[in-house]
């Protein structure tokens, strides 16, 4: 079974306004305005699933500043998960610090969402390193059965449109401040995987797992070989990012990095499927 964990939905109405919207969504106005910004509605996604051969896709709206906004968005991939039941699972997205966040989590995971994210840490304006910050989110996910989905990134190498600032040390300190919550960090963790090495930090990043997305544009393909001679392979979730990147990428990227067949199917769906039941990593 193949599981794309990162996949990008954006209802018809926000794409069609999202000039309007930007004016009051910095972050979003960066991303939408990038050059390799694309919108994916639900039918495309199922159809480039069916042309790809991908069986579920993990989906989830842009997580805005503003909980309008946010409940547009988890609307919309609900929706798509009763139109598409068994290929779409939901996740939603709130802004953190909003007095309504328990509220719309607790809706969305009535509603069949299995997790939260993807959240901007610096878009949506809150600090993960905060436990001030972080406590109500955290427990909320715990207790509610819900896996955290982070968008962190890279500190070195080039700048890009939504790349922020939250790297290893940050997700470090909310994975040490929650170790009870099942987290993905998008994006390699900015590269926190590596620090699994060090005997502490595999027991702090315990509950941890590291999303693919946009590996394509960011790593050479012996980034999975040394992801598996580091012992973090069982922790690792393809994610194609759509609709910016497609399968066909990520394919070229497994066969050149010459890894055996059982670690290509943890990455591409078995992985997925343990931290779906809600099993460690």
């Amino acid at each position: 079974m193949i599981v794309d964990a990162h996949v990008h939905l954006t209802p018809p109405r926000i794409a069609a306004e999202w000039r309007d919207i930007a004016e009051n969504e910095p972050y979003f106005a960066l991303l939408a305005g990038s050059k390799v910004h694309k919108w994916g509605t639900a039918e495309e996604l199922v159809a480039r699933m069916d042309e790809e051969g991908v069986d579920e896709a993990w989906t989830f709206g842009f997580a805005f500043r503003s909980m309008e906004l946010c409940r547009e968005c988890n609307d919309y991939v609900l929706d798509a998960a009763k139109r598409f039941p068994g290929r779409i699972r939901p996740l939603a997205v709130v802004p953190p610090l909003d007095p309504a966040v328990e509220s719309e989590i607790l809706r969305c995971r009535d509603a069949g969402c299995i997790g939260v994210g993807e959240l901007f840490p610096q878009g949506q304006e809150w600090d993960i390193t905060d436990l001030r910050q972080t406590w109500r989110l955290a427990g909320l996910c715990d207790e509610a059965g819900l896996f955290l989905l982070l968008h962190t990134a890279e500190p070195v190498g080039h700048d890009y449109p939504g790349k922020g600032n939250v790297g290893p040390r940050e997700a470090a300190a909310f994975c040490t401040n929650h170790p009870e919550v099942r987290v993905v960090l998008a994006h390699w963790g900015g590269g926190l995987w590596l620090y699994e090495c060090m005997p502490e930090m595999r027991l702090v990043l315990a509950n941890a797992w590291y999303d693919l997305a946009a590996s394509p544009f960011l790593y050479a393909p012996e980034m999975l070989r040394a992801a598996s001679a580091a012992g973090v392979g069982h922790k690792l979730l393809y994610g194609s990012d759509f609709p910016i990147l497609s399968r066909r990428r990520y394919d070229r990227f497994f066969d050149e990095a010459a890894l055996d067949d059982g670690f290509v199917r943890a990455v591409l769906g078995g992985n997925a499927e343990k931290l779906r039941l809600g099993r460690h990593a």
